[in-house]
């Protein structure tokens, strides 16, 4: 931001999250600005073909609504018959607020837990509303008049964001400032895409990587042979395609609840955390519990392979690491455990049972709607191809080299990611308080 000048002259705005403001700025009410309309939903809504629907979830994860048929929407919504700034009042830390604009083709509805802002001056101002409601103070100014206790349900009221007192500048600022900001964010966000998709290719890379590694080899010149399985194609000769059920012996597992977790203890594995938590391996864990619980838990061991057995997404399914902590540890239940033969590497099966080829399969054996399962005798069915044992030190010696690198690559890049996104912020913070001088920038 060293390219924006500060303003010629300040003055005390007399509240302290806002601290000095432009001497020609006045600081008000969002009500001053902006008033609140709540207009019940109709029976003409909900029998609608479709509608486009401003939800938490939908505004946190892509920035606007979704479109919905209007027989799946429920009766306790907002109708949104004009534009308008949407702040959530649920949980404010997070900041959900999303300009809503009413679609032409259908009813447009919002969560009631939104408090909609209606620009008494035009919509032209709505931009600049957003930006203000959704600045780092702003959100910390709100969490701290939340009315719940709970972290993970703090709201806050309705009066207490219309009575917050904000920076308002001249209307034609207004219009200037909420332009700087489209131009700046516009340009970081493409910034911030271009090293979301290249840590989504690093990422690919590293399952293709590790995927041709574990069925096909290292050694380019090998002799291959037919697998005699159709999807996995030709392996190298002296490899093995065997049913996971000839690796070792599977078993269901058994456990207590998240309610006997303690801040430290015996290592615990619950199933949440190996979608979570660990990708191939577990190498340590979050969750601990006392020893006076160990015996309602399946003890597992080093080199153990641990199958998540349910879960929401068949792509997820079954997900598997290999536990790695060589003392007294344990899991929790809806947890699959393959304790495997002595002649195989635990490093080489975290790889290969966790394969894009792998998942693929276990992905076929989900079973379910609302919470997806898979099955003891559906996993022993699972083909892995299987090298001397080796070749398995050689081949996860390397893939752990290989995919150090990259993923190497992928904590830097996300550490840009994440510094673009700081500077994000506080530019917005900065237009909107006053800080910098967008008058004149383009």
């Amino acid at each position: 931001m060293s390219k924006y000048k500060p303003y010629p002259a300040y003055k005390d705005s007399g509240v302290e999250w806002i601290g000095e403001v432009p001497e020609h700025w006045s600081v008000k009410r969002i009500e001053h600005i902006a008033f609140t309309h709540r207009e019940n939903i109709t029976a003409e809504v909900l029998n609608s073909y479709e509608v486009l629907h401003y939800s938490i979830p939908s505004v946190q994860e892509t920035g606007a609504g979704t479109v919905e048929l209007g027989t799946t929407i429920d009766s306790n919504k907002l109708v949104v018959s004009c534009e308008q700034v949407l702040i959530s009042k649920l949980n404010p830390r997070k900041g959900t607020v999303v300009i809503a604009k009413k679609d032409p083709d259908r009813f447009t509805v919002a969560s009631t837990e939104f408090v909609p802002l209606i620009p008494k001056y035009g919509e032209s101002i709505s931009k600049f509303i957003a930006s203000m409601v959704a600045s780092a103070p702003f959100k910390q100014l709100i969490e701290s008049r939340v009315e719940s206790v709970t972290r993970s349900h703090q709201r806050v009221s309705p009066d207490e964001i219309l009575k917050a007192r904000v920076t308002i500048p001249p209307f034609e600022e207004q219009i200037a400032i909420a332009a700087a900001i489209d131009r700046e964010t516009a340009r970081i966000d493409a910034l911030i895409d271009k090293k979301t998709q290249f840590i989504a290719l690093l990422k690919e890379k590293r399952q293709a990587l590790i995927t041709h590694a574990v069925t096909k080899g290292l050694d380019p010149n090998v002799k291959m042979k037919d697998s005699g399985v159709e999807w996995i194609g030709k392996v190298p000769e002296g490899w093995n395609v065997l049913r996971v059920a000839r690796l070792g012996v599977l078993n269901k597992s058994n456990g207590g609840t998240k309610q006997d977790n303690i801040d430290y203890g015996v290592p615990c594995v619950r199933y949440g955390d190996l979608y979570t938590k660990h990708n191939y391996f577990i190498r340590q864990t979050s969750t601990f519990i006392a020893d006076s619980s160990v015996t309602d838990y399946t003890s597992i061991r080093y080199g153990d392979v641990l199958f998540a057995s349910s879960g929401e997404t068949f792509e997820d399914i079954g997900k598997s690491a290999v536990n790695l902590i060589s003392g007294v540890t344990c899991c929790g239940g809806d947890v699959i455990v393959l304790r495997p033969l002595a002649n195989n590497d635990p490093l080489f099966l975290g790889y290969a049972l966790d394969c894009s080829l792998s998942r693929a399969q276990k992905a076929g054996m989900g079973k379910g709607y609302t919470v997806i399962h898979v099955y003891v005798e559906q996993l022993r069915n699972l083909m892995v191809t299987i090298p001397s044992q080796k070749e398995q030190e050689v081949i996860a010696a390397y893939l752990d080299s290989e995919t150090a690198r990259i993923d190497t690559l992928i904590t830097k890049t996300q550490l840009s990611i994440d510094l673009l996104k700081e500077r994000r912020s506080a530019f917005i913070t900065a237009a909107v308080t006053g800080k910098i001088d967008l008058r004149e920038s383009k």
